[in-house]
């Protein structure tokens, strides 16, 4: 398959580079940690497999925007790419970087799954007082979703059935079942959505905008290894 030219530097952008195969190796040692294949990553980035493959093995250079949209691909950062320091090949997702939806009705949704997505995807919602999904229940797709009450107490419909939930309760049902919630009470509440196989396709995943961003002190940092447990 022939490659996007517009993909690969020129020759002396790849002189300039002496990192291409280290950056390369770091894209699939993180593209096979997250299971995605180089026709997946290929797909998200607006390139070829082939390309992704060459570029992997150090047999071809990027431009920087291009790398730019694999370090999105993958979760990373640009820099991720760069650092010959250890990386960590599982990354934490800070509260304040997480990808959100505008509120709408007093709901505030952010999306917790790194993608791609594969065997299952989860929400996190934020309801304000009275806030809710919207003013007419909905419905995704055939699969399988579990709600859970975090803090606060909704009311979540499905079809003709009501049901007030406090904080710790959890509930299943089919994504086709028309569902709304609504927080009923007195302070903020705050869910999670759990949904197997994911409904969501890339044009919904495009809407949740990245989050706020690090501030000192929001990211988790990982504990140095022990040697197993003691």
């Amino acid at each position: 398959m022939a490659q996007r030219t517009s993909d690969i530097d020129s020759a002396n952008d790849s002189a300039n580079s002496g990192a291409t195969a280290g950056v390369g190796a770091r894209i699939k040692t993180f593209r096979t940690g997250r299971r995605i294949s180089l026709r997946e990553l290929a797909d998200l980035t607006g390139t070829t497999a082939s390309f992704i493959s060459q570029l992997e093995r150090g047999l071809s250079g990027a431009s920087a925007s291009t790398l730019m949209r694999i370090a999105a691909a993958l979760g990373l950062g640009i820099n991720d790419l760069f650092d010959e320091t250890e990386s960590p090949l599982h990354k934490v997702l800070a509260k304040v970087d997480r990808p959100t939806l505008p509120a709408t009705n007093g709901c505030r949704k952010m999306l917790l799954s790194r993608r791609p997505i594969h065997e299952f995807e989860v929400y996190a919602g934020h309801f304000d007082i009275g806030g809710s999904t919207g003013d007419e229940p909905y419905s995704h797709g055939g699969r399988h979703e579990m709600f859970l009450v975090l803090t606060g107490s909704v009311e979540l419909t499905l079809a003709d059935e009501r049901f007030v939930m406090n904080a710790g309760d959890s509930i299943e049902y089919a994504t086709s079942t028309p569902h709304r919630t609504v927080n009923v009470g007195p302070t903020p509440a705050e869910v999670l959505w759990i949904i197997a196989p994911p409904t969501s396709g890339a044009a919904e995943l495009n809407q949740y905008k990245p989050g706020n961003g690090s501030r000192p002190g929001t990211h988790a940092t990982r504990a140095k290894s022990t040697g197993g447990p003691k």
